[in-house]
This record gives C-alpha cells, structure tokens and sequence, in this order.
C-alpha cells in the first residue's frame, strides 16, 4: 500500500480510506490511485483489511440441510442477498445436531462472523437459546427457539393452516388427519391450530407427530391404510411428509384425490409435477432469506426492543388437484 501511495502521489491513509469505501476522491485522484494498483499488481490483504476494521465482511448461515430443497433455496437466496451487501457468506449444515449448531454459534464469540441466521429443526431444552442469547448478532429464522434473546422471523403458520382447512371445508371434509412436525415446535402447533380455526367446529381432526421427512410420510401411509382410516383428507405439512405418503398410496393403488385428498405444505419441490398436482401452502422461502439478511444488518443490538421483535412472512395458497369431496 505503501508502494501505491508512492506511486500515485498520495498518503497510504488516502489510499486505504478509499479502498475501504470511506473516502470520496477527485476523478484525477483517484484514477492515479486505479493507475498505481494496476502498475504495481496490488492486492490488499483481506486478512489485514479484517483487523484494521474490527469486521470480517462475513456472516455465518446454519442450516440443519442442505440437500433438502427448502434449505436449498433458503441459502441461495441468503447468498443472493450478501453478495448484494459486499458480504461473504460461512455456510454450516448441522445436520440437525445441537453440538454442531453450538459449535458454529460460537463463531461468533470468537470474531469469526459479523453475524449469525440461524436454522434448526429440533425442539431446543434451552441450551440453544442459553447460547443464542450470549452470542449477540443472530437471527433466529424458520422455527423458533424459545427464550433466545434474537430478532425472528416465521412464515404465517397459523394462517397456512387456516387456508387448509378452509379449503377442505369447501370440499365437505369433516374427518382431517395432521401430519406435522414434533409437537414442541412452532410450525407443528401453529399448523394444527390454523387447520382447526379454518375446519367447522364439529370437525373431526387427527393428529400424528413425526419428523418433516420422507420416511415420516411413508410410515404415516402405512399406518393410515393398516388401521383403515376413516379420513378422507390429509394436512402433510412438508414437502417431504408429501412424497412419502405418495410413494406409499401409489404403490398400494391409493387413488387421490378419488380415495383420499391431500394438501401439502412448502411448495418448494415440484409439487406441481404429481399426478395429480399436489395442492399446497407455498411458504416464501427465498424472501425469508432476502429478509433474514436485512435483519441481521438493520437491528440495533443494544435495543432490547429489537431483540425480542419476531415477524411473520406471507403465505398463500396454491390450488391444484389433490382435494375433491370424500365419498363418505
């Protein structure tokens, strides 16, 4: 640098101030400057440029997995928003472990990250939000861990689940099984709170906890045809709990929506591609992630006020083919 501000006839400050963005120059100044540094083949030192600003133009997102479509637009969309801020994006897949989630929060007490997103999967017995809360600067996203001190931001689960029951209202649906996550998380309750709001008061609805995975949606078919259920509808509140009740029906010559109707949740995976077409709750993936970046940027982490703010993301309802009246 030192070289540079020889070369263009300034101060090293002067040049460092304007790489930096925190200077504006003259036109002649500053294509002086561009001249040295490419005179001279000049690369600041991303390391040194960290220190001397106290920040390391990086943020940290976790998310519990990334082959799974979800996350997977989640996470562009984060990147997308970054790169728009001049920020590099640290990318952890927890695999839905608690040791692993801790060890990346700590990042952040180590000065590693400008900041954290973060996404679990699992209901927390407090020692993520005892963390959370130490951590400063993470924004909690998706699924809420209760008691951590941290900006939030959820789809409308509530209003999803109105819309299902709505809908299957419409249709004549009495008799609802829910398919959702574990009962301790928020979108499991919410969910199922939404469907019963939406449904007419003597509707019968009920409901089975598992894991937002294809192998939850297989053993729930297969529980549903062995007990010979009498619903005609089925609320399965993930793409994946979807594709496992489908693998299952199609391959027991279960006919929806003639036998059974479903309605889905996400439409993130090609939901639109099945036959029939699999009505679904679209959550908006990519504009939480857009909106979880503005949120780690805009919050002021010394105002209690915006430590304990959550909002709720839109969400709509995507009719296709897979309800009809139950025959009974």
């Amino acid at each position: 640098m030192k070289d540079v501000a020889a070369l263009a006839g300034v101060s090293s400050a002067t040049v460092s101030r304007l790489l930096n963005g925190t200077l504006e120059l003259p036109q002649e100044t500053r294509a002086r400057i561009d001249e040295a540094i490419r005179s001279l083949d000049y690369s600041p030192n991303p390391h040194a440029r960290r220190l001397s600003r106290g920040r390391s133009d990086t943020i940290g997102l976790v998310v519990p997995d990334i082959a799974n479509p979800f996350f997977a637009t989640f996470v562009a969309a984060v990147e997308q928003e970054a790169d728009r801020h001049g920020l590099a994006v640290s990318l952890h897949a927890t695999l839905n472990r608690t040791e692993r989630e801790i060890a990346y929060l700590d990042l952040i007490a180590r000065n590693h990250l400008d900041g954290l997103i973060f996404v679990t999967n699992h209901p927390d017995d407090g020692t993520l939000a005892a963390r959370i809360s130490r951590s400063g600067k993470v924004v909690v996203v998706d699924e809420d861990v209760p008691g951590a001190q941290a900006p939030k931001i959820f789809c409308d689960n509530v209003q999803g689940g109105l819309l299902v029951g709505r809908h299957l209202a419409t249709f004549g649906h009495r008799r609802v099984l829910f398919l959702g996550g574990p009962p301790e998380m928020i979108s499991a309750r919410r969910r199922a709170e939404g469907l019963r709001r939406g449904l007419d008061p003597e509707a019968e609805i009920t409901v089975w906890h598992g894991d937002y995975t294809i192998e939850f949606g297989r053993a729930a078919a297969q529980r549903f045809l062995a007990e010979r259920r009498r619903e005609r509808a089925i609320f399965a509140t993930s793409d994946e709990i979807v594709i496992g009740l489908m693998e299952v029906f199609r391959e027991r010559g279960v006919s929806v929506p003639a036998d059974v109707s479903i309605v889905g949740f996400d439409d993130v995976g090609p939901l639109h591609l099945f036959a029939p077409a699999m009505t679904a709750v679209r959550q908006p993936v990519s504009a939480l992630g857009r909106r979880a970046v503005e949120r780690l940027l805009e919050t002021d982490w010394a105002a209690p006020a915006d430590l304990h703010k959550a909002e709720l993301m839109p969400i709509e309802l995507v009719v296709r083919d897979s309800v009809a009246p139950p025959l009974d």
